[in-house]
């Protein structure tokens, strides 16, 4: 189980480096990826399924943010999931000084190696009212 922390750490550290291509290639093909934000506000939102989904949600994100920090904070642990507690900062490319700064939950759920499951949730009000402007 502490080698599924770290298997998310690595996922994390490539998401750092822009590495999308590492992060892909350690999804399930079917994997469920969902965000709670509301897509018709942010176009990272709401639910992907497949590698596919997940690169749209990736591409989605750097078409929209600039993040100024990205922290994955406290892990916990489960048999073939891994919850994440962590705090984003990040600018809205489009509207200049629309920024946010907010705590998030990430779940992942693993199997066979690769994340099988992607859950997101957000303070979508500090985000909401970034993107707006």
């Amino acid at each position: 189980m502490a080698d599924h922390a770290e298997f998310i750490r690595s996922l994390y550290a490539a998401f750092g480096r822009g590495d999308v291509a590492t992060i892909l290639d350690n999804l399930d093909p079917a994997i469920e990826w969902t965000s709670n934000v509301d897509p018709a506000k942010m176009p990272w939102g709401g639910k992907r399924t497949g590698r596919n989904g997940a690169l749209s949600f990736f591409q989605a994100l750097g078409e929209s943010l600039d993040f100024e920090v990205f922290e994955p904070g406290e892990f916990f642990v489960a048999t073939d999931a891994v919850t994440v507690l962590g705090r984003t900062r990040a600018r809205n490319k489009h509207g200049g000084h629309g920024v946010f700064d907010c705590a998030w939950v990430h779940l992942f759920t693993i199997g066979d190696g690769k994340v099988t499951r992607f859950m997101e949730s957000y303070d979508t009000a500090a985000m909401q009212a970034a993107m707006a402007i």
